[in-house]
């Protein structure tokens, strides 16, 4: 018999390189779309990432009522295959970002599934809750959500927090959570983490097979320089040898003089030198590498204070693409939190 493969009926053609941003589900369903999708039609770039399940655990769109995310959902997409055909026919490659293990949502519907400090669910810095990728019914229930993208017709699956909360190896001892079926593990708790993390990702790449779609994970642009972040559980290594991509947030703003460079935001280009000869070389070692698609910044960041940040414009955001493709990685995202992009930027420069 023939291994069952699922059809959308779309179909979307790879572009000869990715180059991408993200959108989110309020931009998806509203009046900006429109906008979007002539940046698109006017210059080189050719996909859209856009929120499927969103930062807090939210579905973007509204399911059949009898769908169990059907009571996560919001409205912000009225009609996602409608957008889908849109973009089929204007050859915008879609990618469903899924926000995994960040989910209020869940956490305060299952905290079982969470974090407890105490007799509430914990929450981060930000008012945010986390579940554990320790517990496989969170493996599933993500999973699920992936595979209803892909019956929708997106091309690939963008996991997007595949790790524990930042800074977890301080909480570590005073949280209250299930160790699952690593409860019996001989590793240490970091080597848990990464093996819980890890894990994830090959089993959901492994279930989303039958549908056709790529799976692609974001992760933090540090991991690739480190053996791996002994809180969150990201091994940059482990993680790509699980994806068909892998997306290192390496916006200049986000670094400290990692690189010798003391004012990384001021010197865009020098700082995505340096990451791509890292990753170029980590990537080097695996038997099968993924595609490299790094996110890149064109926001402005401000909080870094004066003296240590600029104004992000054309040749900010061009400065990056070409430091990647003068270091030979063709594909790229755009990341701007509101959807508002630098006008007149050549993409391909």
């Amino acid at each position: 018999m023939p291994r069952f493969v699922f059809d959308s009926g779309l179909k979307f053609e790879y572009p000869d390189a990715i180059r991408g941003i993200y959108v989110t589900g309020h931009s998806a369903g509203g009046s900006k779309f429109e906008q979007l999708t002539k940046l698109m039609d006017t210059t080189d770039l050719n996909a859209m990432v856009i929120d499927v399940k969103d930062d807090y655990g939210n579905l973007t769109y509204r399911p059949d009522p009898a769908s169990p995310y059907y009571d996560i959902s919001q409205q912000y997409i009225k009609d996602p295959r409608a957008m889908l055909k849109e973009l089929e026919k204007k050859k915008i490659y879609p990618i469903a970002r899924v926000v995994v293990f960040k989910d209020s949502v869940l956490a305060n519907k299952k905290p079982e599934w969470s974090y407890k400090d105490g007799n509430s669910v914990w929450k981060n810095g930000r008012g945010e809750s986390f579940v554990n990728p320790f517990v496989k019914d969170v493996w599933d229930y993500n999973v699920q959500i992936a595979i209803e993208a892909a019956k929708l017709g997106f091309q690939e699956i963008q996991f997007d927090y595949v790790r524990f909360p930042e800074g977890f190896e301080n909480k570590d001892a005073t949280l209250k959570y299930s160790h699952g079926d690593y409860t019996d593990s001989k590793q240490d708790n970091v080597q848990k983490r990464v093996t819980a993390v890890t894990d994830f990702v090959e089993y959901a790449r492994e279930k989303l097979k039958p549908y056709g779609v790529k799976t692609s994970v974001d992760i933090f642009g540090y991991t690739a320089t480190l053996p791996e972040a002994p809180g969150i559980g990201q091994n940059f290594t482990k993680i790509s040898d699980h994806v068909d991509v892998i997306s290192s947030m390496i916006y200049p703003s986000h670094w400290t003089a990692y690189f010798g460079i003391a004012k990384p935001d001021l010197k865009p280009y020098e700082l995505i030198t340096e990451y791509a000869k890292l990753e170029n070389k980590k990537l080097d070692e695996l038997k099968t590498r993924p595609v490299s698609r790094p996110w890149l910044q064109d926001f402005t960041a401000s909080w870094l204070g004066s003296g240590n940040y600029k104004k992000y414009g054309k040749e900010d955001v061009e400065a990056q693409i070409k430091a990647l493709n003068d270091q030979g990685i063709e594909e790229y995202l755009l990341w701007n939190a509101g959807n508002n992009y630098t006008k007149g930027v050549d993409y391909t420069p």
